[in-house]
């Protein structure tokens, strides 16, 4: 999803920067949004406070919980349920 145009920094208002947040760090927004909150980040300082905030509780969660794997028999029954929701097909 694409926020309005605004009138922050990079033609973006803080709120929707904030609001796109979470989707610009996951490099899931398209390039021209990408490059209007980049623009907006280096010009607003409480934007950049608050993503260097996201950075650091996202760096936390990973160090914490990022080594965590799950069970090769778990990898087993998504794949088996993958396939039978494939094959049947959806239920009306």
């Amino acid at each position: 999803m694409s926020p309005a145009m605004g009138f922050g920094p990079g033609n973006i208002d803080c709120g929707d920067v904030l609001d796109e947040l979470s989707v610009f760090m996951d490099d899931e927004t398209d390039a021209a949004t990408k490059g209007r909150i980049r623009e907006h980040l280096e010009a607003c300082a409480p934007c950049l406070k608050q993503y260097g905030l996201e950075r650091d509780v996202r760096a936390l969660i990973t160090r914490c919980c990022g080594g965590d794997v799950a069970p090769a028999s778990l990898h087993a029954r998504i794949r088996v349920r993958i396939t039978e929701i494939t094959v049947t097909g959806p239920v009306d």
